[in-house]
């Protein structure tokens, strides 16, 4: 059965709805996009439990999407198969219908119960699709995108700290290096003068022994 979602407007739109599936028959809508527009789908499905009389996901059940361009010979732009629960997008590349189709499969290999199963037979999904740059994809991912800007901001805070680290530590090494030069100078100085000291001592104490012989000899 084929079952046709209306365009709301060319702007952004996001559209939900129910629909009942099973394992023999794809599930398939249309969608009249313009080009260039971006589409995110969120699917669940559900299996109807006896035992609570309730739907419930169930980890065994696969859901395998299709998007075909209906405009270009069927041309398959999405081919993805995911558990009972996701996501799928993609972009129309060109402007006309696209069948978005859901074929649900057990991992058991069920497929007669999949079709006979439930108060309304198959499987309960539901769909939510987010047409174009609007709010609604955006709002989708928006703990996602806080998320990464919280981590890029705590990831710029230790980098800011890192360089400052790095800043504080060659400024030590130069005060350090600056002292050590500093020092070293003072004591080529002190060397120098205790040298000249000492050269000066002993020119004085050889000239004056020089005396002291000169009057012994002469006396």
């Amino acid at each position: 059965m084929k079952c046709f979602l209306p365009l709301l407007s060319l702007a952004s739109a996001a559209q939900a709805l129910y629909f009942f599936v099973d394992g023999a028959t794809p599930k398939c809508f249309f969608e009249e996009l313009p080009k260039d527009t971006l589409v995110v789908g969120h699917y669940s499905a559900e299996e109807y439990d006896d035992r609570v009389n309730a739907w419930q996901q169930h980890s065994g059940l696969n859901i395998f999407i299709s998007v075909d361009e209906v405009f270009d010979n069927d041309h398959r732009i999405v081919s993805q198969r995911g558990s009972s629960y996701g996501r799928f997008t993609f972009t129309s590349h060109e402007s006309g219908d696209h069948k978005i189709c859901f074929v649900p499969s057990s991992s058991s290999g069920r497929s007669s119960w999949l079709s006979s199963h439930g108060p309304n037979g198959g499987i309960k999904m539901k769909l939510d699709l987010a047409i174009g740059e609007s709010s609604a994809i955006e709002s989708s991912d928006k703990d996602k995108l806080q998320d990464i800007a919280t981590s890029v901001k705590d990831l710029n805070a230790r980098l800011n700290d890192i360089r400052r680290e790095q800043v504080f530590q060659r400024e030590r090494e130069a005060e350090f290096r600056d002292q050590s030069e500093a020092t070293n100078a003072r004591v080529i100085r002190w060397i120098i003068i205790q040298l000249v000291v000492i050269g000066v001592t002993c020119a004085w104490q050889l000239s004056h022994l020089r005396s002291f012989f000169i009057k012994q000899k002469l006396t």
